[in-house]
């Protein structure tokens, strides 16, 4: 990689040591939106411009976040393992599997949104298509953008995490959201509260904090598509619970590996995005979606 005029990155760790040795390198660029993995303070101490892929798979990890909300809140996992092994009876059984954290109707949730960027404003404008009532957080966008989605704008996130009982995680990581969802936060909600991440690992403190939620109840359900370590440690709690099907816990949980970017469309485009963007160097031109 020395002589390398620029780099295309997906997991691999680019460190200081691996920056200090390129010695002709103009710009690297993430296929993907995170780019913990990039030390951004030495590539800029070395003149290197750094940019991230941030408008692929939108509509891939929206519908991700969608789909794990609607089971959880449906219960799908619930009703679709339970009846497997029902003793006597059919649809009565209805009835005793919500007797607690029983079913809310849809347009009576409140959904939070963490993140009102491109992932979260398509959560945002489908929800509403379900009847449910919608705000945000997020500091960074705009005065006024509530009034574009048509959705309510809580100034923080307390306020936020008082009023609704599903939480879309949406937000980038960096030093302010890095271990944001934690114990105190969680303590904070609304008992039997559905909380979804399909943006970064790093944003949940720690997975033990989420079952501590599910046992005690203020989480109803979670729906993991990235995890603080990938994959898991198996030692974690949660992770036992979600592979024990006779956890009480365990179809309260939904963990996927990382997938919500993905289909047969968005991992082309994602490529092919990265490297249009780093041939722009090679034309004079400047980089799009340079990160900080």
């Amino acid at each position: 990689m020395e002589e390398a005029d620029g780099l295309l990155v997906w997991h691999a760790e680019i460190d200081k040591k691996i920056i200090a040795k390129l010695k002709r390198c103009k710009a690297i660029v993430r296929y993907g939106v995170g780019c913990d993995n990039i030390d951004l303070l030495s590539a800029r101490k070395f003149n290197i411009d750094c940019a991230n892929t941030p408008d692929y798979g939108i509509d891939e990890v929206a519908d991700t976040a969608l789909a794990m909300i609607l089971s959880l809140s449906r219960k799908i996992l619930q009703y679709n393992e339970n009846c497997k092994y029902y003793k006597s009876g059919w649809q009565e059984n209805v009835l005793k599997e919500n007797i607690s954290n029983s079913i809310k109707r849809t347009s009576d949730h409140y959904l939070g949104i963490i993140g009102a960027g491109r992932i979260g404003s398509v959560i945002a404008l489908r929800m509403k298509s379900f009847g449910v009532k919608v705000g945000f957080y997020d500091p960074y966008v705009s005065s006024g953008y509530e009034k574009v989605l048509g959705v309510k704008r809580f100034r923080s996130l307390n306020e936020l995490a008082k009023n609704c009982t599903i939480i879309s995680i949406n937000s980038i990581l960096t030093k302010e959201t890095l271990g944001m969802i934690n114990k105190k936060f969680i303590n904070s909600l609304k008992k039997g509260t559905i909380l979804i991440n399909t943006a970064r690992g790093g944003i949940v403190n720690k997975l033990d904090d989420l079952y501590y939620g599910l046992k005690k109840g203020t989480l109803g359900g979670v729906g993991l598509d990235v995890l603080p370590d990938e994959p898991p440690k198996k030692s974690e709690k949660l992770i036992k619970s979600w592979t024990n099907l006779k956890d009480p816990i365990n179809k309260k949980i939904i963990i996927n590996p990382h997938a919500g970017y993905y289909s047969s469309t968005s991992v082309i485009e994602m490529r092919v995005k990265a490297a249009e963007n780093l041939k722009r160097i090679f034309g004079g031109l400047q980089l799009r979606n340079i990160v900080n």
